[in-house]
């Protein structure tokens, strides 16, 4: 193992428990033991997922959030005593790998709960609420502290939460870390003075209203939590540990609205520094044995959810700080790196490292590390696309499919996180030889799969390099995780002798290949606007590869996620870019997280960028371009530079055939997830 990682792998304590080394495996949504968006009962597929990562060497083991009231149906955690029986076997098998494991209860989402289009006529039809109630008590599940606008709807109003709800939960919470306790479970944590959850909205002056014991002054705001852990402490005994998620800092400007890194110059609307170094402390008197701890709430959610365009570490100064106001262990998450928690942990100024979905895109991270093949690790790229995909833009509350909102936890590079039973590596019955053109992200994912099933493959790319339209993605300076991607497949490809890879290599026809299966991988092509001086435009991934330099004002056609990246690019490299969208809102797409999509307006909010929204290209001239907005008024833009940035459409060297199969972009222009899904589904078929 390199020395730079040497204090992560120190035991430590929280209360009487020892943790074997310093790497916690945080809480993610959709990982709980006892299922999700379901009625509550022993999962396997999240059992299996965190075995492997125990017999992979973490430390600590935190399960995503376990409703305290199932999400379906409304049953009690507690009432399943058999699923408890079935975790009592379970921990002893997690304890046979050294590692240990605290259970996530949530008292409940609140104004934060994911309210899905698919769900929405509930919330605003009284009728169809009431019919609904047996099976999904939507006025429970966004129940608040005071009435409030829910996140995902703004023009939902939730429900004040009544004091007999409050002492329900409260019990709940001790009844079910009882059994958590009797089943051998370590700890468990309490969900959450975190991120905007239920708890956090009690404890914060801008969601909290009230006028009872649950409001008002500060301890007033913090009793909800106060006394769920004293209940716990009550039946399991103080020496049962219970941990907290915290978040230092709310980082809130407004509802929907938050502050960025760096941003020190507005008022900040929920926990500032000041009550935080208190709360902590009284958190920690009240019995809390460790505080799980970032940043941020569902109005600032690239904090607790951070995106590539969040720093890394980003929470590491706050979490620190905030360490030196108590005694109880601190754990510090947000795109934390080994190097810069090692250094940490080893100065005292935190004392353990939460990672999450780094342990999807590689379960085995730990191993690697310890065993110095930290080229070796699969990066987590930060794009949400598998495991938190929830989106929200104008018009729509989560856009997403309710098949997506209760599948969470998924990972976009890799298909078999949490879907073993769909994705998985079997022999194949006829080893074949199989030919793959192009050498993009779903040509290298094909090849890989194909090989490990057994197959001969030879991969042409017609260009002098792997990557294909990824390596445009991948070139701004915040896409340092994509890049190491693109290295981590060159690398992974000479891994297997039964891979050959022709670069520099066009194929005209397929059936000259003489292969027994051929797999398209040819991309797509830009979309082209028919409006005069179209030709003085920039295609987005000719900029990003940089053969086409840019003047100071640059004018973006387009504002989904493509045009939103270009746009932030060119303003960190000190240009003025306006963005220009037909659609009434930027990135009003399926597929692309709130975290992801909420930073890129925030910023763009907060600097001033232009965006002209509902707002058509009609011309592009020398220096200027013109645009009309959806009255069909016409105005002058000026522009040194016109990016062109409006989609793309399927390019596919060949028609499906009976041995010709189309994957990635060449099939359907979607992201990364789609594109090695897709290629899955095909290769485990050949």
């Amino acid at each position: 193992m390199n020395q730079t990682y040497e204090a992560l792998f120190t035991p430590w304590k929280i209360g009487k428990v020892e943790i074997k080394n310093r790497i916690v495996l945080c809480p993610m949504g959709g990982t709980s033991l006892f299922g999700w968006m379901e009625p509550n009962h022993f999962d396997l597929e999240a059992a299996n997922f965190f075995l492997e990562r125990a017999r992979n060497n973490v430390g600590l083991i935190i399960p995503g959030i376990a409703p305290i009231r199932d999400t379906i149906g409304g049953r009690w955690l507690y009432q399943n005593k058999k699923m408890f029986r079935q975790l009592k076997p379970y921990m002893e098998e997690i304890h046979q790998t050294g590692a240990k494991l605290f259970v996530q209860l949530t008292a409940g989402m609140g104004r934060s709960w994911g309210i899905s289009d698919e769900v929405l006529p509930l919330h605003k039809n009284p009728i169809l609420r009431t019919l609904a109630k047996p099976i999904l008590d939507t006025n429970y599940q966004l129940a608040s502290p005071s009435p409030l606008p829910a996140r995902w709807a703004e023009d939902v109003t939730c429900p004040e939460m009544t004091v007999l709800q409050i002492e329900e939960i409260i019990e709940a919470f001790a009844k079910t870390a009882l059994l958590c306790k009797e089943a051998g479970v370590d700890g468990v944590e309490v969900h959450a003075v975190h991120e905007g959850y239920l708890l956090d909205q009690f404890a914060m002056k801008y969601t909290n209203h009230r006028s009872d014991a649950y409001g008002g002054s500060f301890e007033n705001r913090y009793r909800f939590a106060v006394e769920i852990v004293k209940a716990i402490k009550a039946v399991c005994g103080q020496d049962y540990p219970v941990s907290i998620r915290y978040s230092v800092l709310s980082k809130v400007k407004d509802f929907c609205y938050g502050a960025l890194p760096g941003e020190t110059d507005y008022t900040e609307i929920g926990r500032d520094m000041q009550e935080s170094e208190k709360a902590a402390k009284y958190l920690q008197d009240a019995g809390y044995d460790m505080l799980n701890a970032d940043n941020g709430t569902y109005d600032s959610w690239y904090w607790a959810h951070p995106p590539m365009y969040m720093p890394q570490n980003c929470n590491l100064e706050d979490v620190a700080h905030i360490k030196s106001c108590v005694d109880i262990p601190v754990v510090c998450a947000g795109r934390m790196e080994p190097d810069a928690a090692a250094r940490a942990i080893a100065e005292g100024r935190i004392d353990a490292m939460g990672v999450a979905r780094q342990f999807l895109a590689d379960g085995e991270w730990v191993t690697k590390l310890l065993e110095d093949r930290t080229a070796d690790i699969r990066p987590c790229i930060c794009c949400h696309n598998g495991c938190f995909n929830l989106c929200h833009y104008k018009g729509h509350a989560n856009a997403q499919s309710f098949f997506d909102t209760r599948g969470m936890a998924r990972c976009a590079l890799d298909p078999r996180t949490m879907q073993t039973k769909k994705y998985r590596i079997a022999p194949a019955e006829v080893k074949k030889n199989i030919a793959i053109i192009g050498g993009g992200i779903g040509g290298m994912e094909s090849a890989l799969v194909c090989a490990q099933r057994g197959h001969t493959v030879t991969l042409y790319e017609k260009s002098g390099a792997l990557g294909g339209v990824f390596v445009a993605a991948a070139a701004p300076s915040f896409k340092e995780k994509d890049r190491d991607l693109l290295a981590w497949y060159a690398r992974e490809l000479a891994k297997y002798p039964n891979i050959t890879v022709k670069l520099n290599t066009e194929v005209q026809d397929v059936e000259s290949l003489g292969a027994d299966e051929v797999i398209v991988a040819t991309g797509s092509t830009a979309v082209n606007l028919p409006v005069p001086g179209a030709e003085k435009g920039i295609q987005a991934v000719d900029y990003l590869l940089g053969k086409a330099p840019v003047g100071e004002n640059v004018v973006i056609v387009g504002g989904g996620l493509t045009g939103c990246e270009i746009a932030y690019d060119l303003y960190l490299q000190g240009k003025r870019p306006t963005i220009v969208e037909m659609k009434d809102d930027l990135i009003a797409v399926t597929g692309v997280c709130l975290a992801n999509s909420s930073y890129l307006r925030d910023f763009f909010k907060t600097n001033q960028v232009p965006v002209c929204l509902e707002t058509s290209l009609k011309e592009i001239r020398d220096g200027s371009v013109v645009v009309a907005d959806k009255s069909g008024a016409t105005r002058e833009i000026p522009a040194d530079s016109v990016i062109l940035s409006v989609g793309y459409r399927p390019a596919p060297l060949a028609p499906k055939g009976r041995r010709v199969h189309i994957v990635g972009d060449a099939h359907k222009v979607g992201n990364l997830r789609t594109v090695i899904w897709r290629a899955w589904d095909v290769c485990m078929k050949l």
